[in-house]
């Protein structure tokens, strides 16, 4: 797919500022008919998404539905029924010695919006920041990978069709696109990437210091306690990290688990990896492969940091890699220091010896960067525990995933894992200003701010 040329990136920029200053999207009417027909765009388009999901990453239908097409309507029609009284004007309580005025918060769009998305859930991260731009009156260019061109061509043409590009617009293009719009002035930049993009983000965005989302990722952990129930551990986590075939964001990364139940685990790990998928991994249309021959050369090369215990089967040709287990990993190679992002899960075993279980897996957790996501298998008041003395995004007690799954939550990292959350009305704060104003009545105009501050002994009392 060929970048968007530099001339065109200019005119949809400079078109998109002006319509926000003529303040076409300030009406909450607009707001909500926009979302209204992006719904509506949504349904249209369904089949033509899903069909260049399957393109881009073998992902069926019902994985499609799921996991993108399914939370972006949902988010679209939590939105359409609540941005009245998210972006309504807030009265708020003024103490005494502000007396006689009135207090109030007013919710405005940040303005000129810049979207940019990764390609492993590429309709869902793009959309649904897309929704919270919408709903708070902002403009927004849309920035989709072009390692997944099947699905960036159909939302362009999608997002064309239903939207003047003033408004809405997408452009396509590598790294060098991506520079070039950094460079340019916005009132809100919303990424979803990894931390090394979003430092460069992060940098770009100094220049204006300019606002931003950061959603990126990190090693999460997976923790299963020896008081965990291990067949239902097994079938959630062996569901987890073959979703998408591991490429998400919030797949559990490696598995801390306690010496008594590794074995019982790997035997019921591999049992329900073959419930899910069948003998034949690679025959199962509902496995994912890597998006391209890069991801895969990667995530293939991690097999050579440990000892493989089930699974290592990968097919260069179709970009297949069969889910894998592996122990006896060096915790500064590349497996234990990189977000694999895919179907490899690094095994790290410990035991109660001189400290408890829970213990050196919370000192583990710390010694590292704070995870996108954090998941403990066992008995759940040492899951709490284990979450006051930890930091993560989000996480899970006893399931993995699900977290993302409830559109009431806020969503989004923390420390290396990102900044900034949306989700509901997280979603719509993401590209608004609260902002704060004071109306002061004047029929009356109490002496007690003004100088020479006669009754300040008065005034010192009620403060």
């Amino acid at each position: 797919m060929e970048n968007t040329s530099i001339e065109r990136i200019d005119s949809i920029t400079q078109a998109q500022r002006a319509y926000f200053r003529s303040g076409a999207t300030l009406d909450i009417e607009f707001r909500k008919s926009m979302l209204s027909r992006f719904l509506k765009a949504l349904k249209k388009w369904e089949q033509n998404i899903s069909e260049a999901l399957w393109k881009d990453l073998h992902k069926s239908y019902e994985e499609a539905y799921l996991t993108e097409i399914s939370i972006v309507a949902g988010e679209i029609k939590n939105h359409i029924h609540n941005v009245s009284r998210w972006a309504g004007r807030e009265r708020i309580a003024s103490p005494l010695k502000l007396f006689p005025s009135r207090s109030y918060v007013v919710k405005e769009p940040l303005g000129n919006a810049l979207i940019i998305s990764p390609w492993n859930y590429p309709v869902q991260l793009l959309l649904n920041p897309l929704i919270g731009a919408i709903s708070a009156g902002c403009t927004a260019v849309l920035k989709p990978s072009p390692y997944v061109p099947n699905v960036a061509k159909v939302i362009e043409d999608m997002i064309s069709e239903t939207f003047e590009e003033r408004y809405i617009a997408v452009i396509q293009g590598n790294r060098d696109t991506n520079t070039y719009l950094l460079e340019k002035r916005w009132d809100m930049i919303f990424f979803t990437g990894s931390p090394a993009l979003a430092k460069k983000v992060l940098s770009a965005a100094a220049t204006y210091l300019t606002p931003v989302v950061l959603e990126l990722g990190g090693k999460s952990p997976c923790i299963i306690d020896k008081s965990a129930d291990i067949p239902v551990a097994a079938r959630r986590i062996a569901w987890g990290k073959t979703l998408n075939s591991g490429q998400t964001c919030i797949a559990p990364d490696y598995i801390l688990i306690h010496k008594d139940v590794k074995e019982k685990f790997i035997n019921a790990f591999a049992k329900e990896i073959r419930n899910l998928h069948g003998d034949d991994i690679k025959a199962d249309r509902h496995y994912v492969r890597m998006v391209n021959r890069k991801a895969f050369d990667r995530v293939v090369g991690y097999f050579n940091d440990g000892d493989i215990i089930y699974g290592g089967g990968n097919d260069p040709d179709s970009l297949f890699i069969e889910p894998t287990l592996i122990e006896n990993v060096a915790l500064d190679s590349p497996l234990m220091t990189e977000e694999i992002f895919g179907p490899v899960f690094p095994f790290i075993t410990l035991d109660d010896t001189g400290k408890p279980f829970t213990v050196k897996a919370m000192e583990f957790i710390n010694e590292r960067e704070k995870p996108l996501a954090f998941y403990y298998f066992g008995k759940e008041s040492d899951g709490w525990e284990l979450i006051r003395r930890t930091s993560s995004g989000g996480g899970c007690i006893n399931d993995v995933i699900m977290h993302i799954a409830n559109e009431n939550v806020p969503f989004g990292g923390v420390g290396n894992s990102g900044m900034g959350r949306y989700h509901d009305k997280d979603s719509f704060e993401a590209f608004t200003h609260r902002r704060s104003i004071i109306a002061t009545g004047t029929w009356i105009d109490l002496p007690f701010r003004y100088m020479p501050y006669k009754l300040f002994s008065f005034v010192k009392r009620i403060l």
